[in-house]
């Protein structure tokens, strides 16, 4: 939903409303009643990212690859301490 912006023709008053796009314009000033407020035509803000790899992690072409990410050590798989104690060993000859 936008943030509209509007000017009271009587008193001045300016303020901005949040509404949904299909909602009807104010008509009525907040600060001194008067049926005078005209809806502002603003070109609204743009959109700005900042900081690094917006288009290469999130847009960019899937077919290219992507620079190595530095790993962690939750990334990497650890070999728990009990797998390494779970040997089998068996014999097939007893030499009882």
């Amino acid at each position: 939903m936008p943030t509209y912006e509007y000017k009271c023709e009587k008193c001045g008053y300016e303020f901005e409303q949040f509404q949904k796009m299909s909602a009807e314009p104010l008509k009525v000033c907040p600060k001194c009643g008067q049926k005078s407020v005209t809806r502002k035509i603003s070109g609204g803000a743009g959109l700005i990212f900042k900081g690094s790899g917006f288009y290469v992690n999130d847009y960019g072409d899937k077919n290219k690859t992507k620079s190595p990410s530095p790993t962690t050590s939750e990334d990497k798989p650890t070999s728990s301490p009990k797998a390494k104690e779970k040997t089998i060993t068996t014999s097939s000859n007893s030499s009882n």
